[in-house]
């Protein structure tokens, strides 16, 4: 199964050099649509949506994939406040670097600095995201301790 989800991250990684979603200056291209827009990458996400749409309804109505997984698929909750600033941050990201998860760490092997920058700070946003999560759990699971009343004192 390792062997299958690397062969699938190398395909993935390739697609993504191929359709230039690896060039900054391209992505951030598509984004200016009050500059000079080029809409090249528009055939992209069409085609990622139009190649992932038959496996993902297949998906849906079984419980483990080909190779035995499990398949889990987040519970649908309609938009909410954290979506709503975790696409904000994304987009913002996205639009000031040209890239995003996927094209970034395709784009590690160029190894400049710019790469490595983002990379870095994308890892440091989703521990942060971890161990903020954790933090509430944690404050929502430890038991409240009962209130003591203030009027009882010693005379």
């Amino acid at each position: 199964m390792k062997t299958l989800a690397f062969l699938s991250g190398i395909v993935f990684g390739i697609g993504l050099l191929v359709s230039g979603m690896t060039d900054p200056a391209k992505v951030i291209a598509f984004l200016d649509i009050a500059g000079p827009w080029d809409p090249s990458l528009i055939l992209v996400m069409v085609t990622a949506v139009v190649v992932a749409l038959v496996p993902m309804q297949l998906a849906q109505r079984r419980a483990r994939s080909l190779v035995g997984e499990k398949i889990a698929f987040p519970s649908t909750r309609g938009i909410t406040g954290k979506l709503i600033l975790g696409s904000a941050i994304f987009g913002i990201g996205w639009g000031m670097t040209g890239l995003c998860p996927g094209p970034s760490l395709a784009s590690l092997a160029a190894s400049t600095w710019q790469e490595w920058l983002f990379f870095s700070s994308m890892v440091a946003g989703m521990i942060g995201f971890e161990l903020w999560q954790r933090m509430g759990q944690r404050t929502r699971s430890a038991p409240t301790a009962p209130l003591v009343a203030a009027t009882s004192r010693k005379t």
